[in-house]
C-alpha cells in the first residue's frame, strides 16, 4: 500500500487495537466495538474473565505528552475529591507511577478507562440542572487550586484569529471570501473589546468542553466524561455549554445552575458577559477543527457537508446572528 495518502489512524487496525490492550497485561476475548469519537479513536474491547474496557487511542501530534498526563493528574485530583469523574485506569506494571496511565505500542499512545453506563441529563429537568451546578462549582473548586502548567488557555487569538485565518487560507470559496473575512474582522473585533471590558476574570483549569454529550447521568447524579478538552478558561466556559433554547429558557436554565453552583462556589456574574464572545469563539473554532482534520478520512465521512459552497454560505449567515446576539443585553441571573 501506497502511504502517500495514509492517515496514521488507518493504521490502527482491529489486531493492533487489540494487542496494544493485552500489552498492558490483559487478555482480551476478541470484541472490539468502535465508539462515537472523532478527534480520537475509543473502542469498547472485551477482557476474558472481567468488564469490558474503554481504550481511548489519542490523536498524534495534538498534544504532548506532559499534556496528556497534566490532564489524567487533574482527573485524579477530582477523584480524590469525591467527584464522580471516569478517570484513566494506571498500568500496574509500569516502570515510571507518574506516567502509569498512558501507554504506547506501535506509535499510538493510549489509556483504558473503566465501562459506564448512563444517560444524556435532561435538560428540561430543572433538578438534573441544579445538580449539575453543584458538581461543577465542586470541580471548580478543585481546578481553582493551582493552574495548569503545560495545557493551553482558551483565548481569542487560538479559538478566533487562529482559526479564522487557517480557514480563509484553506476552505472558503473565492466567491465568499470578501464577505466571510469582513464579517469575521467585526466579529473578531467585538469579541476582544467584550472579553478586554470584563475584569478581574479568573481563569482555572475547567472540563472544556462540557455539553450534554460529556456527561453521563446514573445513581441520581452527573459523571463528566472525556476531558480531553480541559484547558485554562473562565468558570462560565463549562455553564453556558448547558444552556440551550430560546433567552426565556436560557434564563431560567442559568438560574437553576447558578443557584446549585453557589452552594459550594461564588460565581461572578460578571462572566455572564463573556457567554457570547465564548459561543461565537467556539463557532469559528469548529469550522477549523474540522478543516484541519479534513485529510481524516472520517471527517468527510461524518461532515459530508463541508467544505461546500453552501455551507460557507450558512456559515456567514449564521455568524451574522451570532453579530446580532453579541449585541443583545446580557443574559441576568434572576431569583
Amino acid at each position: 500500500m501506497s502511504t502517500a495518502n495514509v492517515h496514521p489512524f488507518d493504521l490502527l487496525s482491529p489486531e493492533v487495537i487489540l494487542e496494544a490492550v493485552e500489552s498492558r497485561g490483559l487478555i482480551t476475548d476478541g470484541r472490539l466495538l468502535a465508539l462515537n469519537s472523532y478527534e480520537n479513536r475509543v473502542y469498547q474491547v472485551g477482557i476474558e474473565d472481567g468488564t469490558p474496557l474503554i481504550a481511548k487511542f489519542y490523536r498524534p501530534e495534538r498534544w504532548s505528552n506532559e499534556q496528556i498526563l497534566e490532564e489524567h493528574q487533574f482527573v485524579s485530583e477530582l477523584v480524590d475529591a469525591e467527584l464522580p469523574v471516569i478517570a484513566p485506569l494506571a498500568d500496574e506494571h509500569s516502570a515510571d507511577p507518574n506516567n502509569a496511565t498512558l501507554s504506547e505500542y506501535q506509535n499510538f499512545r493510549f489509556s483504558l478507562f473503566p465501562r459506564k453506563g448512563g444517560h444524556a441529563p435532561e435538560l428540561d429537568n430543572y433538578d438534573h440542572i441544579l445538580v449539575l451546578g453543584r458538581f461543577l462549582a465542586r470541580m471548580h473548586n478543585v481546578g481553582g487550586v493551582k493552574p495548569f502548567a503545560v495545557r493551553p488557555t482558551l483565548d481569542s487569538k487560538s479559538f478566533g484569529h487562529d482559526a479564522v485565518a487557517y480557514i480563509t487560507e484553506h476552505f472558503v470559496p473565492d466567491d465568499l471570501r470578501l464577505a466571510y473575512t469582513s464579517l469575521t474582522k467585526d466579529l473578531l473585533q467585538a469579541i476582544d473589546e467584550k472579553i478586554a471590558a470584563v475584569e478581574d476574570v479568573q481563569l482555572l483549569r475547567v472540563h472544556g468542553d462540557c455539553h450534554v454529550g460529556n456527561v453521563l447521568w446514573r445513581d441520581d447524579n452527573p459523571h463528566f466524561i472525556d476531558l480531553d478538552d480541559a484547558r485554562m478558561a473562565p468558570a462560565v466556559q463549562d455553564i453556558w455549554m448547558l444552556l440551550s433554547g430560546d433567552r426565556e429558557a436560557q434564563t431560567r436554565q442559568l438560574a437553576e445552575i447558578i443557584d446549585g453552583y453557589q452552594e459550594f462556589r461564588d460565581f461572578q456574574p460578571r462572566e455572564l458577559h463573556l457567554i457570547e464572545p465564548l459561543r461565537t469563539l467556539r463557532m469559528l473554532h469548529f469550522s477549523a477543527w474540522i478543516g484541519r482534520r479534513w485529510q481524516d478520512p472520517a471527517f468527510p465521512k461524518a461532515f459530508p457537508w463541508f467544505n461546500s459552497p453552501r455551507y460557507w454560505g450558512d456559515e456567514i449567515l449564521n455568524l451574522r446572528n451570532q453579530m446580532a446576539e453579541l449585541n443583545e443585553p446580557v443574559l441576568r441571573l434572576q431569583p
